[in-house]
């Protein structure tokens, strides 16, 4: 709160982590790479809408395609967030060595494929 990351919730947080990397994507993109429903995401993108955080708009090729924007409000959060995601870092990964890190993390990712996997099945 003190960093004003108190703006979004965790849900919020990993919406605006993907459009960070790639604004300008559909709701269902955005759905894949959240691990979100759309269901879901259709009233957390609205509360977003509301606080000023996204702004959605009409695909000029694709009209049934609504495309996700981060308005600079948004934009402006991305340090704050990087700030606190990297002291979160400092304190869970502490007393772990790189490579413990890196064989964790290998492992973290394998999970999230097979479940990815698993999902599409």
């Amino acid at each position: 709160s003190e960093k004003n990351i108190d703006a979004f919730n965790g849900a919020q947080g990993r919406i605006l982590y993907v459009l960070w990397q790639k604004d300008g994507i559909s709701i269902r993109s955005l759905s894949t790479k959240c691990g979100l429903a759309i269901t879901s995401l259709t009233t957390m993108l609205e509360r977003m809408e509301n606080q000023g955080l996204i702004s959605r708009v009409q695909s000029e090729t694709d009209k049934r395609k609504t495309l996700l924007f981060l308005t600079e409000k948004a934009h402006a959060l991305k340090g704050e967030y990087d700030s606190v995601s990297d002291e979160m870092g400092s304190i869970y990964y502490k007393g772990f060595s790189e490579e413990e890190i890196t064989r964790f993390e290998e492992c973290l990712d394998r999970i999230r494929k097979n479940l990815e996997e698993w999902q599409k099945s």
